[in-house]
């Protein structure tokens, strides 16, 4: 069940890379994103950034690598 839950958010985030243009036209614009990550294509990079940090995720998920990894980063000193 990880696999096949790690495979979608890896297809998730590939679809949210390859069409954010679509999902800019659907969805419309994010000022936050204009604000702080550029004027015209912060949305878009937004897009992109999420759907990387899907595939990342979702890799991480697959290989059972996402406990060590959430306690590296929240606990201090708890690798």
């Amino acid at each position: 069940m990880r696999y096949l839950f790690g495979i979608l958010g890896i297809v998730l985030g590939m679809i949210l890379v390859i069409k954010s243009e679509w999902f800019f036209t659907f969805f419309g614009r994010i000022d936050f994103a204009d604000k702080y990550l550029g004027t015209e294509g912060g949305t878009r990079l937004m897009y992109k950034l999420i759907g990387i940090l899907f595939v990342l995720l979702s890799l991480l998920y697959m290989t059972g690598g996402i406990e060590s990894f959430l306690k590296a980063v929240f606990i201090p000193g708890g690798v």
